[in-house]
């Protein structure tokens, strides 16, 4: 599992002579393992911070709390890998695991001067290990090689996309005059969870366009009444691997004014997915699409214009003002231009695209129609 992740850093390292190195950002520890514990309670509440994963010349080891221990089985089986576990749950003493987590780790590492570290991510009991070695901080540089996926990563993002295309299928048919966000989002949550078979973190946003802050926000108890527009941004994660995509709805007929923008959104999206290419600029495209809205008349969405996806919701390349950063093959761009008018109504729409060395793939397929 993840082995391509796992070679693709070594040579990096390797590259820029780091023999030593710790991880300890959760969507590192993911991308590079597979270790991904469900987060739909939050974090495990016997775990001490972060899951840590120490590299030594391209070998892995994954220290995690005992409590955690069964989500980590795929990658003891890994020629390259192994697992450490530190006591987390116990009746016998009181709960330390933050001592627990030192001890398993100085028993496992033995440093050597130069090391690598994801300085952001380490906690202070860690960090105090290393003060007389020579650190150089790698925080960041996993990012570039996460942009293009493989293809285990597609797999598992397929997978997802096409839950929420269920959940998209659910929600369609829940918007109704006198339903309440909350309804919407229950249904949509409820299939989906019956499509996997098992419980599914879901994510990110259902708004009635009545709402003053109708660009995002948690479902809650608010009744949609007629001609609401209702922005549906749905995530799944399972797996470690988020999908993402938005449509709108509206509660009974949709008004002129609402055809006409949804119309222009789901042509500035159209227009956006032309652009995607290797080569392409991501700042370019951001620009092109504002102007897009811009030049329909329709004041300019105040978010990002798109984002990569994976082992995080938003991950690179960004498609915002100031990206310089050019498209490759290989890469998961979600698009989502919007418009918005704050208290009265509002629409956004959202693709995920696959870009590929002769075109794109559409991975997302849910009805985005009025």
């Amino acid at each position: 599992m993840h082995a391509e992740q796992r070679q693709r850093t070594n040579e990096l390292l390797k590259q820029r002579g780091i023999h030593q190195a710790l991880f300890a950002k959760p969507d590192s520890v993911k991308w590079l393992t597979g270790f991904a514990p469900p987060t739909q309670m939050g974090p495990n509440f016997f775990a001490s911070g972060n899951p840590l994963l120490w590299y030594e010349d391209g070998h892995y080891t994954l220290i995690v709390s005992s409590a955690q221990e069964s989500f980590a089985e795929s990658f003891k089986g890994e020629p390259d890998g192994q697992v450490v576990t530190y006591l987390g749950y116990t009746i016998e003493q009181p709960i330390g695991t933050g001592k627990h987590l030192v001890e398993a780790f100085e028993k496992t590492v033995r440093t050597r001067e130069k090391i690598g570290i994801e300085n952001e991510y380490v906690s202070g009991l860690i960090a105090e290990r290393f003060w007389m070695h020579d650190v150089t901080a790698v925080d960041g540089w996993l990012e570039p090689l996460r942009m293009v996926k493989t293809d285990e990563e597609l797999a598992k993002l397929r997978r997802n996309f096409a839950l929420t295309d269920v959940g998209y299928a659910a929600a369609r048919k829940a918007v109704a005059v006198g339903q309440r966000e909350i309804d919407v989002w229950n249904a949509l949550h409820t299939a989906i969870q019956a499509a996997a078979g098992c419980r599914v973190p879901v994510g990110n946003d259902c708004v009635m366009g009545r709402r003053q802050q109708n660009i995002g926000g948690w479902p809650g108890d608010y009744e949609l009444a007629e001609h609401d527009s209702l922005v549906v941004d749905l995530s799944v994660v399972l797996d470690g691997y988020w999908s993402d995509s938005c449509t709108t709805y509206y509660a009974g007929e949709p008004m002129e004014r609402q055809v006409k923008m949804h119309r222009t959104a789901a042509e500035a999206l159209e227009y956006g997915i032309s652009l995607l290419r290797p080569g392409a600029v991501a700042k370019d495209i951001d620009q092109k699409v504002r102007q897009f809205i811009a030049d329909a008349g329709y004041p300019v969405y105040p978010h990002h214009t798109g984002h990569g996806v994976g082992v995080s919701g938003h991950e690179a390349p960004r498609i915002v003002p100031y990206n310089d950063e050019v498209l490759e093959a290989g890469m998961v761009i979600m698009l989502e231009p919007g418009i918005y008018f704050p208290g009265e109504t509002s629409v956004r729409l959202e693709d995920a695209v696959l870009i590929l060395s002769d075109g794109v793939e559409l991975l997302t397929h849910h009805d985005k129609r009025i």
